[in-house]
């Protein structure tokens, strides 16, 4: 079986290796709003939208994909 890629915002994020994925919320200096998806070699990754509608979206997308997984 082939592994489980997801394309997000321009990275191809290998899905077996998410750890965990942080609620959305306010990204810092005005920068709209993210989550976090944080990997199991520790390595976090910022994932920034201009909207929390898009923002929530994107994550809700995500968690869809890890779950089928």
């Amino acid at each position: 079986m082939g592994r489980a890629i997801y394309e997000l915002q321009g990275f191809a994020i290998a899905l077996d290796n998410v750890a965990l994925v942080s609620r959305v919320f306010a990204a810092d200096n005005n920068e709209g709003y993210q989550f976090n998806i944080t990997f199991s070699s520790e390595l976090r990754l910022p994932v920034k939208f201009p909207t929390r509608t898009d923002a929530d979206l994107g994550r809700q997308l995500f968690l869809k994909a890890l779950k089928g997984t």
